[in-house]
């Protein structure tokens, strides 16, 4: 060959340049048939490559276009066995880079050609599969088609999951059901797939129940009045009045969440879909097994399982309860409320008085374990009449108040047996609820519970005396303390009031006097059985002053067997002297109980 090169003229040779026999016409010709055979492509879209070529950097791609692609082979991990001639998918980036190279990207046409999928799995709701990669904060992170998409707890499964990492690494079909390119997110369920599967086991169950049927259940919810139990696709209640024939306060007492449990259906709505269940219906009633033993009067022990305001509730076994009414916890009159007297948890002893084992009901009572205080044999001789006891103001009413004098023990102070002198309008005037009061008894009736008692009658009736002081005629002074309708409430010495109606209250000037105002007033009348003294002021003006008698008045005379008029004995001069003492000491402790009432308020 070598010899051949030699002997070759190249000088003489007629050799034309590259082309020089095409035509111009032909040249673009050629030129537009080449350009034909390449792949039109635009930047930022996914084509479809052949291997070419692959090194220890980088794997060669021909996509068509008029100069080959350059992947590196790191974004072929996933792919060991990838050779010349397979077919990829890349992402072009740029079509001729600073060194007039073409950019390609295998991860980036994988990451664009997830979201596609994605969104057409969401458009045609389709199911797909991901792979639980991590557990985040609500939920998990699942990785679809390489995009991480976020799986709620709620959207799981269709009961409560309480342990979210038992399904991490795990794969999990799942839908796809909200996308936000702004941020790159992915929302999918799992709950949606079970749901409809449900939707078939429900529509089965519903139609085959019916009330009585047994079945079995997995408790899948708990509040305070009840727990849900999954039948299979369909929930029910089970009340917590329906979980035992005791007294329970929560579920969680003897109900475990995930529990398996047979129930029986009591009641089914199948317009609202709701399922009512009992679970003590499956088991006998206590009633039934209550000893024959226990009749009214027997005496039973328990444990207080609820405090009403009516009374308290006595469990003498599970399921079998009494009602202790709260008239029969004590003898007492004036117990109120129950738990001032019982709480729950208390164990007691009481008596049965009344029992309906067909309608299973039975009453209670405490206080018949003990004597009942009106049968005692001392009744009579404690409380006769004339006795004198101290008791607690327990209650007052408009007539008088109430006084417990032992426990089941209640007398009644009428208003008007409190005081001698004062018009009491209310026992509120005089006392109050919880203060101790001397009585004294006034009558006893044994038959019927009832108790009259009286406080004035600790003292003598100064009206005798004062028939003596306060004579028709007699001129005292007096205080105006009160105006009415009619007229004034006037006090005269010794506490006693007196009544004068408003036309002898006219002073000598044509005026009436005021509240607090001094001035003389004559008796114009003196009662002594209704203890009633009227009063005027006009008349100790308006009579001749010589038939005014404006001094204290001599108490009347007593007639001797002869006729004869005697003066005011010792005896009498002495009670009017006791009777102003006493007075005067009443008052004392008056003005002391108001500064000390006036002191607590401040």
């Amino acid at each position: 060959m070598a010899n051949t090169q030699e002997k070759f003229n190249w000088d003489q040779a007629d050799v034309k340049g590259f082309g020089e026999e095409y035509t111009e016409e032909e040249k673009a010709n050629m030129a537009s048939m080449y350009e034909d055979t390449l792949t039109q492509i635009n930047e930022k879209e996914v084509v479809t490559g052949t291997v070419v070529g692959i090194n220890d950097r980088d794997v060669i791609l021909n996509i068509g276009f008029k100069s080959d692609g350059l992947v590196s082979v790191s974004e072929f991990r996933d792919t060991p066995d990838l050779k010349v001639g397979d077919e990829v998918e890349v992402y072009i980036e740029e079509q001729e880079n600073a060194q007039g190279q073409l950019v390609l990207s295998r991860k980036k046409a994988k990451i664009v050609k997830a979201w596609e999928k994605i969104q057409h799995a969401l458009d045609h709701d389709e199911v797909i599969e991901g792979t639980v990669k991590r557990r985040t904060k609500g939920g998990l992170i699942c990785d679809i088609y390489g995009v991480e998409a976020f799986l709620p707890g709620s959207q799981i499964d269709v009961k409560p999951i309480r342990d979210f990492d038992v399904f991490v690494g795990k794969k999990m079909e799942v839908k796809v059901v909200k996308i936000n390119y702004a941020n790159d997110n992915v929302v999918v369920s799992h709950k949606v797939l079970i749901e409809k599967d449900l939707e078939e086991q429900k529509a089965k169950i519903l139609d085959n129940l019916e009330k009585g049927q047994v079945l079995e259940g997995v408790i899948k919810n708990m509040t305070n009045f009840g727990v849900f139990i999954d039948l299979g696709g369909v929930d029910g209640l089970l009340h917590i009045t329906d979980i035992s024939w005791g007294r329970i306060n929560h579920p969680e007492e003897v109900l475990n969440l995930d529990q398996k449990v047979n129930v029986v259906v009591l009641d089914f709505d199948e317009d609202k879909k709701r399922i009512s269940l009992g679970m003590k219906q499956l088991t006998p009633h206590p009633w039934d097994s209550l000893s024959q033993d226990i009749q009214v009067g027997s005496k039973v022990k328990g444990k207080i399982v609820n405090v009403a305001d009516y009374g308290a509730f006595l469990e003498i076994m599970p399921g079998v309860e009494g009602l202790i009414h709260v008239s029969e916890m004590s003898w007492s009159q004036h117990l109120r409320n129950p738990q001032d007297f019982i709480s729950i948890g208390d164990e007691l002893e009481a008596v049965v008085l009344t029992l309906d084992r067909d309608e299973r009901k039975m009453s209670l009572g405490i206080k018949q374990l003990t004597e009942d205080p009106w049968t005692k044999q001392d009744l009579l001789t404690k409380y006769a009449v004339g006795t004198r006891h101290k008791g607690i103001v327990r209650n007052l009413t408009n007539f008088g108040l109430f006084i417990e004098l032992e426990e089941g023990i209640d007398g009644l102070v009428h208003v008007s047996d409190l005081s001698w002198t004062k018009k009491i309008k209310h026992p509120s005037e005089f006392v109050k609820v919880g203060e101790e009061l001397e009585v004294q008894v006034l009558e006893l009736d044994v038959e019927n519970r009832r108790l009259a008692l009286g406080h004035k009658q600790l003292e003598e009736n100064p009206w005798n005396t004062f028939e003596d002081i306060f004579p028709v005629g007699s001129v005292h002074k007096g205080t105006i303390i009160n105006k009415i309708d009619k007229g004034a409430l006037v006090e005269l010495p010794y506490g006693i009031e007196g009544f004068a109606s408003h036309k002898h209250l006219v002073k000598e000037d044509s005026t009436e006097p005021e509240v607090g105002e001094a001035l003389d007033f004559k008796v114009v009348e003196f009662n002594k059985e209704d203890r009633r003294i009227v009063l005027s002021h006009s008349n100790v003006y308006s009579e001749p002053e010589e038939k005014v008698n404006k001094k204290k008045p001599v108490p009347n005379k007593k007639k001797t067997s002869s006729g004869e008029a005697d003066r005011s004995t010792l005896g009498d001069l002495e009670a009017l002297s006791n009777l102003k003492e006493q007075m005067q000491e009443e008052q004392k402790k008056a003005q002391q109980k108001a500064r000390q009432e006036n002191a607590g308020d401040e």
